[in-house]
């Protein structure tokens, strides 16, 4: 059955941040993700993972200005120096909540460019080899260009490719539903090809991007098919509430309390 993690940049935004997790956490979640934890302290979110039994699955590292429209800068060549800062930034929450897993983002680059494609090849390296010696691995994520136009990785072959060809053993694909299935469409298949090199999984619906109970796909048969490729890792619901979160739930309800 898979274990699902509450995405709480996202869902119960009817309450401060920080009192997100005690809502997952009461909804029936076990595990949680949010895009950026950097405008709180380290040990206070640490701490409401703690008090709630919660398992940190994922979050991003700093992207940059996400205010002016910047999306990662691992793609651009003149921001490499960044790209280390903000690793040095992640690491204190990435202990402080024991997360195993986070998320480079390319950024807003031309992948006809050859500067672009080696330096993404050059900050996925390092930023894998930086968090190598602290158990955790690195996600990169293709992301449709409806929703950012421009986003460098929006190709799931591309990024196959680049984790096959690096050969590091915490390089991982995020793998999101909603950005395949806008993208390439095949999910199935594509979960069936890729679940060797899959690190994390998040839902929404297609095409609204809201609750993963209808609309363009099937979810019980996806999540049946993930139990049948063994996968062991998070799914996490990246979607946007239609209402209030907690009555969007049915979907969730024969999951609720799952451990991980």
């Amino acid at each position: 059955m898979p274990r699902f993690a509450a995405n709480l940049s996202m869902m119960f935004t009817e309450v401060p941040f920080l009192d997100r997790f005690d809502a997952a956490a009461q909804a029936g979640f076990t595990a949680v993700e949010y895009l950026f934890p950097y405008e709180h302290p380290a040990e206070a979110v640490g701490e409401r993972l703690k008090r709630n039994g919660l398992t940190q699955a994922l979050f991003n590292l700093p992207p940059g200005d996400w205010n002016a429209g910047e999306k990662g800068f691992a793609a651009l060549p003149a921001r490499f120096n960044d790209l280390k800062a903000s690793l040095e930034t992640a690491l204190p929450y990435a202990k402080a909540t024991g997360v195993k897993r986070l998320h480079l983002m390319a950024g807003i680059a031309n992948r006809g460019e050859r500067v672009a494609i080696e330096a993404f090849y050059k900050s996925v390296a390092w930023a894998a080899e930086f968090f190598a010696p602290h158990g955790i691995d690195v996600v990169i994520e293709p992301i449709n260009a409806r929703n950012v136009p421009g986003y460098f990785l929006n190709d799931f072959g591309f990024a196959r490719d680049l984790i096959q060809e690096l050969r590091l053993a915490n390089l991982k694909l995020q793998f999101d539903i909603y950005h395949c299935q806008i993208i390439h469409g095949d999910v199935t298949m594509r979960l069936r090809e890729m679940m060797p090199i899959i690190g994390h999984i998040q839902i929404a619906s297609i095409p609204s991007r809201n609750e993963p109970d209808g609309e363009e796909l099937n979810y019980p048969f996806l999540f049946a098919e993930l139990d049948r490729l063994g996968y062991a890792g998070f799914v996490g619901c990246e979607y946007n509430p239609r209402g209030k979160t907690i009555d969007g739930l049915a979907w969730f309800k024969p999951y609720a309390g799952v451990k991980p």
